[in-house]
């Protein structure tokens, strides 16, 4: 599966897969997207056979951990492995560092995902996600 690093172009494409998958949980928006290329995050994107972002992921890497700030997979596109593609990219950059995440209690296909790579859940964030109000929990993988 190809994965590429995510260029500027491509960032209206993940305000719009942020809107399809997350409407009622304060979708990322362009600006946001800017900000964190700006901050020297890691991202990155998978295209469909026509060339369109239908997978994307993001990492933020610190001196001894990183966080996963997101990962969304188009719904046409979920159950392809795209996921699975993309976290592994990130848990590779992260090179051996403890990772963490969010990721909402609902969410059974990630959490099923997340627990098949290493994560664990350390706890609960009631009423994380906003204006849902949805609980999440954080996830952790151990370093490696």
């Amino acid at each position: 599966m190809e994965l590429a690093d995510l260029p500027w172009w491509d960032i209206p494409a993940l305000a719009h897969l942020e809107e399809l998958l997350f409407p009622t949980d304060s979708p990322w928006t362009e600006a946001m997207f800017w900000g964190e290329l700006a901050e020297g995050r890691y991202y990155r994107v998978h295209r469909d056979a026509a060339g369109r972002v239908d997978g994307y992921a993001g990492l933020a890497v610190h001196d001894d951990e990183a966080e996963v700030q997101t990962i969304g997979v188009h719904p046409a596109a979920q159950g392809a492995g795209i996921g699975r593609a993309l976290l592994r990219d990130l848990l590779d950059h992260a090179d051996g560092r403890r990772v963490l995440l969010d990721v909402r209690t609902d969410n059974v296909p990630a959490l099923g995902l997340y627990a098949a790579e290493g994560f664990h859940t350390l706890g609960v964030r009631r009423r994380y996600y906003q204006p849902s109000g949805a609980d999440a929990y954080t996830m952790e993988r151990p370093p490696s």
